[in-house]
């Protein structure tokens, strides 16, 4: 069954959302300059618009209005289902990561990609997907230390990226000494921060994470799959009820028991899979509470 529409032009769309006319049950489709918004019974329409099905090709990941694709290379046909579905900008394909900075591997597969701004629960992060990383499926993670973080807490992010756990972390109370080796993410880190008015709850640095660190810190952020063989540096700026989110992937997570030993700290340590990373392969995290 088609639905009957109005065309507005797009910069329209939000006054005619709140007309009479328009059928708030439903949503507008946009295309281009165009919104093609639906109409209640009893008003008059400019036309049809046909019924919708559900999208049953390539999956994909929208990073702002650039479509992301990951895995084996899409086919011309799957970049032409993505683009009739969803109308991006661009389709990016990323094939790979290389490097200890994790720098994209990517072809550009239809359209542009370039900066966009890229909004995810409530802060806005400005990226070129194709220059530097962005996982998505760090969300909940994301979040999730977000609401560990007391107010108030001096919180080291030592693989700060472009602020994904930085803004999260910030906005929830804690002061964040952000730390990122990638002059590129490090300058997408500094309009982030502006960008989410959080300059008062950031000290940014850029460079190798074991030479910024500096005084104790309350709470340690450390999300790089390779972080354990920064734990050591780590575990001189913290103290007892301390706590460290070591990341790392692989089958099981690494055992870190004798550096913690070393560092004369007991722990209570916990684990969390966040996600898998390949096949029998897994994201982990290990919280460690310093006792």
């Amino acid at each position: 069954m088609a639905t009957r529409i109005r065309e507005v032009p797009l910069e329209q769309l939000s006054s005619a959302a709140e007309s009479d006319w328009a059928d708030r049950s439903r949503r507008a489709f946009v295309t281009g300059t165009t919104a093609y918004v639906p109409v209640r019974e009893g008003y008059t329409s400019t036309g049809d618009l046909p019924t919708r099905h559900p999208y049953v090709g390539r999956g994909y990941q929208m990073i702002g209005p650039i479509a992301v694709v990951r895995g084996k290379r899409p086919s011309p046909e799957e970049v032409q289902q993505i683009v009739d579905w969803q109308h991006p900008r661009g389709v990016l394909w990323i094939c790979s990561h290389s490097g200890v900075c994790r720098t994209p591997v990517t072809e550009v597969m239809y359209g542009s990609t370039g900066d966009v701004i890229h909004r995810e629960s409530g802060i806005s992060f400005w990226i070129d997907p194709s220059a530097v990383m962005f996982s998505q499926g760090n969300r909940t993670e994301k979040m999730r230390s977000a609401t560990l973080t007391r107010s108030g807490e001096r919180v080291a992010d030592m693989y700060a990226g472009i602020g994904y756990f930085t803004l999260p972390v910030a906005r929830a109370g804690g002061t964040v000494h952000a730390m990122e080796i990638n002059p590129v993410a490090f300058r997408y880190l500094q309009k982030n921060i502006v960008q989410n008015d959080l300059s008062d709850r950031v000290e940014a640095g850029c460079g190798d994470c074991r030479d910024l660190l500096s005084g104790v810190y309350d709470r340690v952020i450390m999300g790089h799959f390779d972080s354990v063989h920064a734990l050591s540096h780590a575990l001189s700026h913290v103290g007892p009820g301390s706590v460290l989110h070591v990341h790392s992937s692989g089958h099981q997570p690494p055992n870190i028991t004798g550096q913690l030993k070393a560092a004369d700290f007991e722990a209570r340590i916990s684990v969390r899979a966040v996600k898998k990373t390949a096949p029998h392969c897994w994201h982990f995290v290990q919280d460690v509470t310093l006792v």
